[in-house]
């Protein structure tokens, strides 16, 4: 129970912190922090919670890294259904605050609030072949920078660091493509509030990261030094 309540916990400061400040900073007025600003944070989220709870849960924080740690041999399987529902939960109350938040602004309008898509709904206006693809990619070497970053043979207490840039180097590369998933919690918990589009299109960014991670998982099994 304690590390489902970590990875609440986590995934609740994941949204509320990455989806946060698209929401609220990202375009303010001459004090914007821009997409830049976004992928940092998005980082420093997953880094500050490294530190926080991965001695306690692992900080996964994502239904992708406990299915990609599954994988390649570091989670158990019987932890993985309640570790997500955990994941979406604090995804959800996440969004639940920063809808509160937003909200509270005379004139507000939700929009697109942060939340996945493709095509017409794409940052860029990417496509569905050109998302799918990035959301795979990137989910793939997010798992090989967690998997190997954790391993015994690494360098150690690095990994939060290591872990974190990834995220913000992920983002840098693909939220004009998709917005940036790499997380299905992440991605439900916007769409939910959106409705519409963007649970139309959710289904790509639930097969995609867990695809990406399945094949990460596979791989680092293979290249990794040693078994853990």
């Amino acid at each position: 129970m304690k590390k489902l309540v970590a990875e609440f916990i986590g995934t609740l400061w994941l949204v509320l912190g990455g989806c946060g400040s698209a929401v609220l900073a990202a375009a303010y007025p001459e004090l914007g922090i821009g997409f830049v600003g976004v992928a940092l944070a998005f980082g420093l989220t997953v880094l500050t919670m490294a530190y926080a709870i991965g001695h306690i849960s692992g900080c996964h924080l994502n239904p992708a890294v406990s299915i990609g740690l599954w994988m390649g041999g570091r989670f158990e399987k019987k932890e993985l259904l309640p570790y997500i529902i955990a994941q979406v939960l604090g995804g959800i109350a996440g969004a639940g605050i920063l809808y509160l938040i937003a909200s509270g602004k005379p004139g507000f309008e939700l929009g697109g609030f942060a939340a996945n898509g493709y095509g017409e709904h794409s940052p860029g206006g990417y496509g569905l072949v050109a998302a799918l693809v990035t959301e795979i990619v990137m989910t793939f070497m997010f798992l090989i920078i967690i998997l190997g970053a954790t391993h015994s043979k690494a360098a150690q207490g690095f990994a939060g660091l290591a872990i974190g840039l990834g995220l913000t180097l992920i983002h840098l590369i693909s939220i004009p493509v998709t917005n940036t998933s790499v997380n299905p919690a992440r991605s439900t918990s916007q769409a939910l509030f959106v409705g519409d589009w963007a649970i139309g299109q959710l289904w790509l960014f639930w097969v995609a990261p867990i695809l990406g991670a399945l094949l990460a998982g596979l791989v680092y099994k293979f290249i990794s030094p040693e078994k853990e």
